[in-house]
């Protein structure tokens, strides 16, 4: 039952003076409303990459040449040979280059050409939303053919059907065999702004046949890390033993940065959304020292008829708690619709998990109990003597 008093009058307390009970609540609002949103959008954006990066596909592996001079780059035949591996499924060697891609008065400018086999399309897990994709007749008759994404295809024809007609890459004839399913930006990029056309078409589109991207899919994904130690071995017989030449990429390795970056950078913004829960709780400490000093004889007339310290201690300690509790409750809701409405913004999913929602709330309850522990504690030693005699 002094608990359930103890609770009534802090109630009171707080109902009598309506503003300032909020105007105090208002950093642990800010403090919980800001731990519970930025936290919430970082584990959304972790949950989105990490989806990204699954649908790449687990037996995915990426090599990347940085080498220098005479050997920056891989030749057609040096890149081809790393899929005689029974650990390797499928190989596409990349060049890009950017154009300007014409149809008729329609242009896009800076539009990015990727010159691929057939293979790229199960690497990749690329979608045909119209026609068809590279396939290696084309690669090996060096057809002008081209499979465009689904923005650059709008961009051109609009409402059109473009399967069949002849567009303009930097001024050369390309017949355009196949429209991309939209799939959306990824970590790898967005197919959807680029168009496809044959590898070793792109050797005399772009004047380039130095090779410095490959897509690789392992047979399974056990086999990755054995396939991966195959194309490293084979490629260092080529860069002689220069192991800064190239990168050797797979999923798990992207997954494993991606979430460490993420996971510090959440802790970093709860850190700083923490910041306002402690602002917050020296607010409630001002406000109880203020309640103190205005209830002196109060505490005064409590103790003559009988209180103990204890008592005075529980009284302003629940009435701290009540406040910062109250606080967190409202800063959990506003909190969630933040959370909700900016993951809406964004484009990902910010629900606020339970764990981030149940430890922002113990939080504000602890900044609570720790900041009104000193204004309770100077109301529990006051002597109800002079208390009495307070005006």
């Amino acid at each position: 039952m002094r608990y359930v008093e103890a609770l009534k009058i802090a109630i009171r307390s707080i109902l009598s003076n309506k503003m300032r009970s909020f105007l105090t609540m208002l950093g642990i609002i800010i403090g919980v409303t800001a731990v519970i949103a930025l936290v919430s959008i970082g584990q959304g954006s972790t949950r989105s990459v990490t989806s990204q990066i699954q649908s790449m596909g687990s037996n995915l592996i990426m090599v990347n040449v940085m080498g220098r001079g005479g050997e920056s780059s891989l030749t057609y035949d040096q890149a081809i040979v790393l899929k005689d591996s029974n650990f390797i499924a499928a190989i596409s060697p990349v060049i890009s280059t950017s154009v300007t891609a014409m149809y008729g008065n329609n242009s896009v400018d800076n539009t990015t050409v990727n010159g691929v086999n057939g293979d790229y399309q199960s690497i990749r897990d690329i979608q045909v939303a119209a026609g068809r994709f590279i396939l290696p007749m084309d690669d090996e008759g060096r057809n002008r053919v081209a499979v465009l994404g689904s923005n650059v295809a709008r961009e051109l024809f609009g409402f059109t059907d473009p399967i069949g007609k002849t567009i303009k890459l930097n001024g050369q004839n390309f017949t355009v065999v196949g429209i991309l399913s939209q799939k959306g930006s990824s970590i790898a990029g967005s197919d959807d702004d680029s168009i496809f056309i044959p590898l070793k078409t792109m050797f005399y589109f772009a004047k380039n046949r130095g090779i410095r991207q490959i897509y690789i899919e392992a047979t399974s994904p056990d086999t990755v890390e054995l396939a991966k130690n195959e194309i490293n071995s084979k490629l260092l017989t080529i860069f002689k033993g220069d192991t800064n030449a190239f990168r050797i990429i797979d999923q798990s390795q992207i997954l494993s940065t991606v979430n460490s970056v993420t996971a510090t950078l959440s802790l970093l913004l709860g850190g700083i959304a923490g910041i306002s829960l402690l602002v917050g709780g020296i607010g409630i400490m001002n406000i109880m020292l203020v309640s103190v000093t205005e209830r002196t004889r109060e505490i005064g007339i409590r103790k003559a008829l009988g209180a103990k310290k204890k008592d005075v201690l529980l009284q302003f300690i629940i009435e701290s708690l009540t406040l910062s509790g109250l606080g967190g409750i409202v800063g959990i809701i506003v909190g969630y619709v933040l959370s909700m409405v900016l993951g809406s913004a964004m484009n990902i999913n910010a629900k606020p998990s339970l764990s981030t929602v149940l430890i922002s709330f113990s939080f504000s309850v602890i900044v609570g109990l720790f900041f009104g522990v000193y204004p309770a504690n100077k109301a529990a030693n006051l002597n109800p003597i002079e208390a009495l005699r307070y005006e």
